[in-house]
């Protein structure tokens, strides 16, 4: 890895994760490995309709708008589970693994995974965050509606349960997906959610600049709003002061704990490079240590990162790019 990480690229800094292409192509390469003759074609479907979705350009929805939970964050979740994949199903025995399409299906629902905070045009909610609550459901909802045109139209109620673990809405053990191959795509997709999250280069900065916003939208944070949730941060000092515990919750409660440690699969992905470290941990502890200074510090001034949100014109350009190239 070069010494200084670029903000917009993945844990190597290697993949351009604001890019729906380069994600593509790396997350074909991956997948051919296992499957040489996979569809190339669906993965072209499903990154266009992602693009389109956050552009603002797919019929019945508006642009996305959530600062946090934008494009940059789904891609680097579709790359993250891409790997977890490819480390499982080279590390696991036969009778294990879960196969090239449920493979594929897991890219598919990652790429997805946040898409119902993008408001639909009949929404009354002037902004996506407001969906927080809610959003794993409504991604739910998208990807029962769209999986079909992508081929998967047998797994696309089965998808709509798996998304579910990557959230909060719905208990854990209340997900109704029995195949252990289903439950260990739930917990890869969950997993790459949590850890693109925590290693990405303006975490800090981003949940400070950008998720203390989405919270106060729905209610999450500030005063509390009439009808709404109870706050769960008073101010943006409380969320940063959280941090450290949170991320330790995240890994006794979910990533070391109800998934099973599925994330260790990364070590045989990124098998024989960067002295045998996985890069995600090392970015999060970067992050950790991080904050740590900042607490004790007693204030987040030098917190100076200048992340950019993956927003609706990005895409709209990065449309406008693929149009060009196919004229």
């Amino acid at each position: 890895m070069e010494s200084r990480r670029r903000n917009h690229y993945d844990v190597t800094n290697q993949i351009c994760i604001a890019d729906p292409h380069d994600v593509r192509d790396e997350v074909s390469r991956l997948l051919v490995a296992h499957d040489p003759r996979l569809d190339d074609g669906v993965l072209d479907a499903a990154f266009l309709t992602f693009t389109r979705l956050h552009a603002g350009t797919l019929p019945g929805y508006a642009a996305a708008d959530t600062l946090y939970h934008d494009a940059q964050h789904s891609l680097d979740c579709a790359l993250g589970t891409a790997r977890l994949i490819d480390g499982h199903e080279r590390g696991m025995p036969a009778a294990e693994r879960i196969g090239p399409r449920r493979a594929l299906l897991g890219v598919l629902i990652a790429l997805f995974h946040d898409s119902g905070y993008v408001r639909r045009r009949d929404d009354r909610a002037s902004n996506g965050a407001a969906y927080t609550l809610s959003h794993v459901q409504r991604s739910a909802e998208f990807l029962q509606r769209f999986l079909p045109s992508f081929g998967f139209e047998q797994e696309a109620l089965l998808a709509g349960r798996i998304v579910h673990f990557t959230g909060y809405e719905m208990a854990l053990d209340d997900i109704e997906v029995r195949d252990p191959r289903d439950r260990s795509l739930g917990f890869m997709i969950a997993s790459a959610d949590l850890l693109v999250q925590t290693a990405d280069r303006c975490y800090l900065e981003k949940c400070r600049d950008f998720l203390y916003p989405e919270f106060e939208v729905a209610g999450l944070a500030g005063p509390r709003q009439a009808g709404g949730p109870e706050p769960l941060y008073a101010d943006r000092d409380s969320l940063m002061r959280g941090t450290p515990e949170f991320n330790a919750r995240l890994w006794q409660d979910r990533l070391d704990g109800y998934f099973g440690g599925i994330h260790r699969h990364l070590g045989t992905h990124f098998e024989g490079r960067y002295g045998g470290r996985n890069p995600y941990r090392d970015c999060i502890d970067d992050n950790l240590r991080r904050i740590g200074h900042a607490i004790r510090r007693g204030h987040f001034d030098d917190l100076s990162l200048r992340p950019r949100a993956i927003d609706a014109a990005c895409m709209r350009r990065k449309l406008g790019l693929r149009e060009q190239m196919a004229a």
